[in-house]
């Protein structure tokens, strides 16, 4: 096969790249947009077939939040995508591996991306670390409890958004799971908002005078917009850095004239939406899906920079077999991760560690499904307990 792989840098093939990926979604309208300003000099991979860009493979610098509240190097990968006339020869293979490796020596410990498809990345190390999930608000019945915080000031900023007003309050998440949000994933969403034939409103919340707290919300099916018997606004960036911020942007949704549902794109799994209504009913939650799939480029990097719980120590034999510099056993307990030469407890493939890392999916039921070698029976509870998190993981981003 002649295709040549690089990184793109000339305009015209960055470009050319961008369109190759809105094609192989099928899904995306095209736009027009100039894909330089939207991604990260020197981060798109390219596929070329007799000059022409057939694939790529983009990522921005970015850092992840991950049990403990440190934020570790991350590479947020997007824009994959090959023509449907060069699929099943291996081309996103070589590039998913190229971009691992590229990720690997620029001190990137993790990796993630949104999956099209679910049976696509995990042959490249990838597990899903966290799930979201949908949920729509019958505001007819919905009523906060008298016991939630009544929050601090709303103010509509539909006209006055800008960039740098919603990144200063994104930047201080700290949920584990949330993501950087690069300049690029910025200039995308504004440049979709004012695109839009539909106008986009956007309430900040701020506590003692300080902004902690945004929604971006739109009309859904605005052509019998007064006639209908269902009017809907679609909730699709909710962003509280406290549950005062959270309260306060619930009650200013759920008192909007005219509006029948208020509909939340993406939601934690333990969100506690349904606990703070008197008529749990009226929220009506959608079926989780897979949110944030995750690839430890630096699987010791990865596991030090996480905090654990107090159980004892236990030996995890990792097998990655695209960088094998990742193999090897690490003993993992309350005070850090240690490489050792020592037998393992437990053994599971990158993939699996992927999966249970940021705390969303248990240790015992990888075990119980064979996705881990099971040497020591006990160390299932204990590695369990290690790396068990208060809240859920959820990103939040789609990018």
């Amino acid at each position: 096969m002649s295709v040549e792989f690089r990184t793109l840098t000339a305009p015209d093939e960055v470009n050319a790249a961008f369109r190759v990926f809105l094609r192989a979604m099928v899904g995306l309208p095209f736009r027009d947009v100039d894909a330089t300003e939207i991604t990260e000099a020197g981060r798109y991979l390219g596929a070329l077939d007799g000059g022409e860009v057939v694939a790529g493979a983009d990522s921005y610098t970015s850092r992840l939040v991950v049990p403990g509240g440190a934020r570790v190097p991350h590479a947020a990968v997007t824009h994959v995508g090959v023509l449907p006339t060069h699929r099943r020869r291996g081309i996103v293979s070589r590039l998913m591996e190229r971009q691992l490796r590229d990720a690997a020596g620029r001190g990137e410990a993790v990796a993630t991306l949104r999956a099209s498809e679910a049976v696509i990345y995990e042959r490249f190390g990838y597990g899903v670390a966290s799930s979201a999930q949908p949920a729509r608000v019958t505001l007819d019945r919905a009523r906060l409890r008298p016991e939630v915080p009544a929050g601090g000031k709303v103010r509509l900023a539909d006209r006055t958004a800008t960039v740098e007003l919603l990144a200063g309050v994104y930047e201080r998440a700290a949920w584990t799971g949330a993501i950087d949000r690069p300049d690029g994933w910025w200039r995308l969403q504004q440049r979709l908002r004012e695109s839009d034939t539909v106008a986009h409103y956007v309430a900040v919340h701020s506590t003692g005078g300080v902004d902690d707290g945004y929604a971006i919300y739109h009309p859904l099916d605005t052509s019998g917009w007064f006639t209908s018997s269902e009017r809907v606004v679609a909730v699709t960036d909710f962003v509280a850095l406290n549950d005062g911020a959270r309260a306060g942007l619930w009650r200013h949704l759920f008192s909007l004239d005219l509006i029948d549902v208020v509909a939340f794109d993406s939601l934690a799994l333990d969100d506690p939406l349904p606990l703070a209504v008197t008529d749990r009913r009226s929220v009506a939650l959608g079926p989780p899906r897979d949110e944030t799939w995750l690839r430890l480029v630096d699987v010791g990097a990865a596991l030090e920079a996480r905090a654990y719980g107090s159980e004892e120590t236990v030996v995890l034999q990792v097998s990655d077999p695209l960088l094998p510099g990742n193999d090897g056993a690490y003993e993992i307990g309350p005070k850090g991760v240690t490489r050792t030469t020592a037998a393992a407890d437990l053994g599971t493939d990158v993939a699996t560690l992927a999966a249970a890392y940021l705390g969303g999916t248990r240790w015992r039921h990888l075990a119980a499904t064979g996705r881990v070698a099971v040497h020591d029976p006990g160390a299932v509870g204990r590695i369990d307990a290690l790396f068990a998190v208060d809240a859920l993981p959820f990103s939040g981003t789609v990018f």
